[in-house]
């Protein structure tokens, strides 16, 4: 069944109205017609079932049948993604949102491809789509937030300090796996820094380490970043839920 996000405010007592793309997307994409049921979601943790009662490419009106709460991940977990090729970034994005990733942080360090924080302000739009795309495809309950780039500095120094475990995989870690750091069942918040290509330079990973980041090892395979970022996701919401 068809799931699409809305903002709140065109949910009413019984009665949602759906615009904008959404409705374009229903009416000339999908070619629903009236009649059709589909879930709605409010981007707040509710889920709706609807039935369509008017289907037009500016709005469609549909009828509210069934409310529930949407599941989402007990765990909150963040991303912290270095910047790199468009469509690996955006893979990346994709994948850890279908696997239950809360948050992403777009990161510059010294190695990452791209340096512009300018350059990346510009693909905000399109990263929300994909983010929100991928959570209706994957049955979230919720779109993961995207935060403004900063650089690996400030990502290690202002973003680590909510999250109780803070980690690093990298390949100069050999004795720490995730599975060992990830014990103790009160850590519900997690926040994972992937490196870039080229890998972190030294003083990087010593500064993320200052900051209380966790070095830690995936295993014996030298992972690309997109592997590395997936795997990653998988493994700690796996464990902690």
């Amino acid at each position: 069944m068809h799931r699409f996000f809305i903002p709140s405010e065109d949910f009413h007592t019984d009665q949602v109205h759906i615009r904008g793309k959404t409705a374009r997307q229903i009416s000339r994409v999908l070619r629903l017609k009236a009649g059709a049921q589909c879930v709605l979601l409010d981007n707040l943790g509710g889920e709706y079932l609807v039935r369509l009662e008017t289907v037009d490419s500016d709005m469609c009106d549909a009828a509210i049948m069934e409310r529930r709460k949407a599941e989402e991940p007990g765990a909150r977990l963040l991303m912290m993604l270095c910047l790199t090729q468009r469509e690996k970034f955006e893979g990346m994005l994709q994948k850890c949102t279908e696997v239950g990733a809360a948050e992403f942080l777009p990161v510059i360090s010294q190695r990452s491809l791209v340096q512009d924080e300018a350059d990346a302000r510009n693909k905000y739009e399109r990263w929300n789509d994909i983010l929100r795309e991928a959570a209706e495809q994957s049955g979230r309950g919720r779109i993961p937030v995207l935060y403004p780039t900063v650089r690996l500095k400030n990502a290690v120094e202002d973003f680590g300090r909510e999250y109780p475990l803070r980690l690093i995989p990298w390949e100069g870690e050999k004795q720490t796996g995730l599975k060992s750091v990830l014990k103790d069942p009160i850590q519900k918040k997690v926040a994972v820094l992937i490196g870039p290509e080229g890998g972190f330079a030294e003083d990087e990973v010593q500064q993320a380490m200052r900051s209380g980041f966790q070095p830690v090892t995936l295993g014996r395979r030298i992972l690309r970043m997109e592997t590395a970022a997936v795997v990653s996701a998988a493994l700690i919401l796996h464990e902690l839920e």
